[in-house]
């Protein structure tokens, strides 16, 4: 690892807040032994660090596999000047919820 990798993990982490709210999750045995894995492969990281980067990073992969659906209301022209077309499909929705939930998060911090 070279210090601008170390440096990226170090930004990362200390960019987030971090919720309030506890979450208690019960995994299947096959889930928690591959935590478990995870745990004896990398011993600098804790079972909860480990367990919200994963989390973190399915989430990220989640709404990016949202597939387009195509509105009727034109947003923008491409450089072609060709129309582009609202998305409506799941991932506007999503992200306005995402920030409404973080507001509601701040404000009960």
């Amino acid at each position: 690892m070279s210090f601008v990798d170390l440096i990226g993990i170090w930004d990362q982490q200390a960019s987030g807040e971090l919720a309030h709210d506890k979450y208690q999750v019960q995994l299947s045995i096959e889930s928690a032994a591959k935590l478990e894995a995870l745990v004896e492969l990398f011993p600098l990281r804790t079972r909860e660090q480990l367990i919200a980067e994963l989390l973190s990073c399915a989430l990220d992969e989640m709404v990016a596999a949202f597939p387009y659906v195509q509105g009727e209301r034109i947003i923008a022209h491409d450089e072609e000047g060709d129309p582009v077309f609202e998305d409506a499909g799941y991932t506007p929705r999503y992200l306005a919820l995402v920030e409404k939930h973080i507001q509601r998060l701040r404000d009960q911090s």
